[in-house]
């Protein structure tokens, strides 16, 4: 079900983006109709239905990707639009944000880009669309955040370390978020 969802989406965003002039917008609003599209289509807006977004995002990302754009600017834009699509229906944006960061850094490991570079970017996009749709952007950070560093931990402890420094010298995130989710997650 997730590969299908993973696969939907990068092709999707593949014939949304190919060839138009404006990549960022058209990419920003296929994935948020994407999202729009799968949770009306599970009936309810549920926990379960939202971590479809991690799908999403991730076949977004290998989409981008295969069309040759920016990764670092496509995986912004990519989970802004989720969160604004999870918003567009009425369901939780902070759960959305962990899950669309977690679809990040799974889509960029898969295709081979800088996961630190991902993490920092998908947080940007999360703060980006919080501040967007007049949601707490503390909150969403601070779920984005959690979701790339459990992730990239998910992945090797060699990547979670990597996205972990990326964060510590991202000049334009929270720095006093970033500095608490680490040091709690140290000392698990």
């Amino acid at each position: 079900m997730l590969e299908k969802i993973i696969n939907e989406a990068k092709n999707a965003v593949v014939a949304a983006i190919k060839g138009t002039a404006d990549i960022i917008n058209e990419l920003r609003t296929s994935v948020k109709d994407i999202v729009v599209g799968t949770l009306k289509d599970a009936g309810e807006v549920t926990a379960t239905s939202i971590e479809s977004i991690s799908s999403i995002v991730q076949g977004a990302m290998k989409g981008a990707s295969e069309v040759g754009t920016s990764t670092t600017e496509a995986t912004a834009t990519i989970v802004g639009g989720a969160i604004q699509g999870v918003a567009d229906v009425g369901g939780d944006v902070v759960l959305a944000a962990k899950n669309a960061a977690r679809g990040a850094i799974k889509g960029s490991a898969e295709i081979g880009g800088d996961v630190g570079e991902a993490a920092v970017a998908a947080i940007s996009g999360a703060i980006s669309a919080a501040k967007n749709i007049g949601e707490d952007s503390a909150a969403i950070a601070k779920a984005a955040i959690i979701g790339t560093i459990e992730t990239a931990e998910q992945i090797s402890v060699k990547v979670g370390s990597d996205v972990k420094s990326a964060l510590k010298n991202a000049a334009t995130l929270p720095r006093e978020i970033i500095d608490e989710i680490i040091k709690e997650d140290d000392s698990k």
